[in-house]
């Protein structure tokens, strides 16, 4: 017979081996990383895995991406109390239940959503589960002037957690570290042909 470990012991773990190792210090990171269980936001058959250093694929519904993806996300990310916060969804609300108590509002919606919305500046702060290619012009337009955005970033086959500002109505995006991150389909650019 095989026994579940226990989660509480696993994401302690996961805090103390993965995040404060890799410079994840903050604790209010750190707090939301140890009070929502990941396991809750997998198969029964894939729970086992909730603790892995890297992303656990839920096949075409998407994933949970690796705890140093989420912590790095949030501690770049800094809700504030007042923000209303769109996530773009990776395939579970795993994002969306770590910002709940951190920001006034969090609307999730999942990356096919994302990908065809036609906003209207009503964001303070946009967090995608996953990295993209491209930046959509409909979720640029639903960030607020001045409002943030972190994603993860494909440039050149490697994916980067990368933030930005809606500054003058324009969104730029710097990047900030390589990390693994799950890609999301729904964000590809356009293949073009290239002559070299």
């Amino acid at each position: 017979m095989t026994t579940m470990p226990d989660t509480a012991i696993a994401r302690r773990a996961m805090i103390d081996s993965q995040l404060r190792t890799s410079g994840v210090n903050e604790e209010y990171v750190l707090a939301r990383m140890l009070a929502v269980p990941r396991e809750d936001f997998l198969p029964e058959g894939k729970a086992a895995q909730a603790y892995i250093d890297r992303a656990v694929m839920l096949g075409d519904s998407g994933h949970l991406a690796a705890p140093l993806f989420y912590g790095k996300l949030l501690l770049e990310a800094a809700p504030r109390p007042a923000d209303r916060v769109l996530v773009v969804s990776g395939g579970t609300d795993y994002l969306a239940a770590l910002i709940a108590p951190l920001a006034g509002t969090v609307t999730p919606i999942t990356a096919g959503e994302a990908a065809a919305l036609a906003g209207a500046g009503e964001y303070d702060l946009i967090v995608v589960d996953g990295a993209i290619e491209q930046l959509p012009d409909g979720l640029a337009a639903a960030l607020a002037d001045g409002g943030r955005i972190v994603t993860g970033l494909v440039l050149r086959q490697v994916t980067r957690l990368a933030s930005g500002r809606k500054i003058a109505g324009q969104v730029n995006l710097a990047t900030l570290e390589d990390l693994g991150i799950p890609v999301l389909a729904a964000f590809a650019a356009p293949k073009s042909w290239t002559f070299a």
